[in-house]
């Protein structure tokens, strides 16, 4: 049976346009089911999944929609009813890719739509504003995103061409037989930032030999965003929490903040995991001008990660208030869970001979993290660096531990 691929288009201002996409999916040996995210005008052409159909599974009806309507009050209600229908789609095997048409609006409601999409289906937007900052468009989920060049307003010589070619690429995207790449080695979710690399490579190929298999995520904001999303979907089956610099930025509004959910999924879906807080002892600063620091961290202790990225050394009662936030953040850890504490240095900078080294603010912050943290979480101590290959397998051996403990 032909993979179908659904085409998020508004068939009021976009009809041509999303005939022309159908008629190239087609060609590529796919079905185009047409879900039409338009309200205003009438459709143009004909729609599979109809504006009434996504208005009501959207949770208002389209005549009700239509009183007084504009399309701040309609987007949310669409975009509702396109993520819940195509879900749904998506969970019966009925979909196998997702394709978006958009300027300003239609961007904004097709990649919204896809943010609701699980990972591994392919999201593809077409849009006019793709040249630009797309992360509000792309958030943590894996959307593509394809500049028009052109408006997309009309069908000429170019614009065929880049429709052509979107078209063969959500095609070719949703041919692919995903059960076959997925593997059924268990997943681990692991953080890791660029002062724990080389951690981070020996639990890979450690944990690799074990049986598992690892996913890493840049602890930058989005990385450790987008790893919990994929335990609450199921994806991800054990954790190593080993990169903590999300925490710390968060309080001090620092460039790899992880917003006020990071730490806290794990816990409450019960998934065995190790954590350690590596990184925690610096923040990440994104400069307006090279190696100047703002004022407020001229008394720090610093080193630059780059020219206009400064890592400030936390002082101890920053740090203090980095562990209350952590102990914080676990409390809905209520076991499977192990606190490796690395006592030589959190990381590469803060390490005997790192540019960050501090043994009294390290002393500072694990004694806070050790009063603040949850009593059902364990807390082991290593007289080790957080890099050192002893210590990474100590906290590899713990997680398979708890893993096989369920299996």
């Amino acid at each position: 049976m032909a993979k179908s691929v659904v085409v998020l288009s508004t068939l009021d201002t976009k009809g041509r346009e999303t005939a022309f996409l159908k008629e190239q999916i087609e060609k590529a040996g796919c079905r185009a089911v047409l879900a039409d995210m338009g309200v205003l005008g009438a459709p143009t052409i004909p729609a599979d999944l109809t504006r009434e159909q996504l208005a009501e599974a959207g949770g208002t009806p389209l005549a009700k929609l239509l009183d007084g309507a504009t399309r701040e009050k309609a987007s949310p209600v669409m975009i509702r009813g396109a993520a819940k229908l195509i879900g749904q789609m998506v969970a019966r095997g009925e979909a196998h890719a997702v394709i978006g048409l958009g300027g300003t609006q239609g961007t904004s409601s097709g990649t919204a739509v896809m943010q609701q999409l699980p990972y591994g289906l392919p999201k593809l937007m077409v849009s006019t504003c793709a040249a630009g900052d797309t992360s509000a468009f792309v958030g943590i989920k894996d959307i593509m995103m394809m500049f028009s060049v052109s408006d997309i307003l009309g069908l000429n010589p170019f614009m065929r061409m880049v429709l052509a070619n979107a078209a063969a690429a959500a095609a070719g995207m949703a041919q692919v037989e995903r059960g076959a790449i997925a593997g059924a080695r268990p997943l681990v979710g692991m953080t890791n930032l660029g002062v724990l690399t080389k951690g981070a490579e020996f639990a890979v190929d450690y944990l690799e030999s074990k049986g598992y298999e690892v996913i890493l995520f840049h602890a930058v904001g989005a990385g450790g965003r987008a790893m919990e999303q994929m335990m609450k979907e199921g994806l991800i089956k054990g954790v190593f929490d080993y990169a903590m610099g999300e925490i710390a930025d968060e309080l001090h509004h620092a460039l790899r903040a992880g917003g006020p959910e990071r730490l806290t999924v794990a816990g409450k879906l019960g998934l065995p995991q190790v954590i350690t807080p590596g990184g925690a002892e610096h923040i990440g600063l994104f400069l307006s001008e090279e190696h100047v620091l703002p004022e407020k961290y001229k008394d720090h202790i610093n080193t630059f990660h780059s020219p206009i990225i400064a890592a400030p050394r936390l002082k101890a009662e920053e740090l203090v208030e980095v562990a209350k936030e952590i102990g914080k953040r676990l409390q809905y850890t209520k076991g499977d869970a192990v606190f490796m504490i690395p006592l030589r240095g959190t990381s590469r900078y803060g390490v005997e001979g790192g540019p960050l080294r501090d043994p009294a603010g390290d002393t500072a912050f694990f004694g806070a993290l050790k009063q603040h943290l949850p009593k059902t979480i364990e807390i082991v101590e290593r007289d080790l660096g957080a890099e050192d290959p002893e210590f990474v397998k100590d906290c590899c051996d713990r997680l398979i531990a708890m893993m096989e403990a369920r299996a």
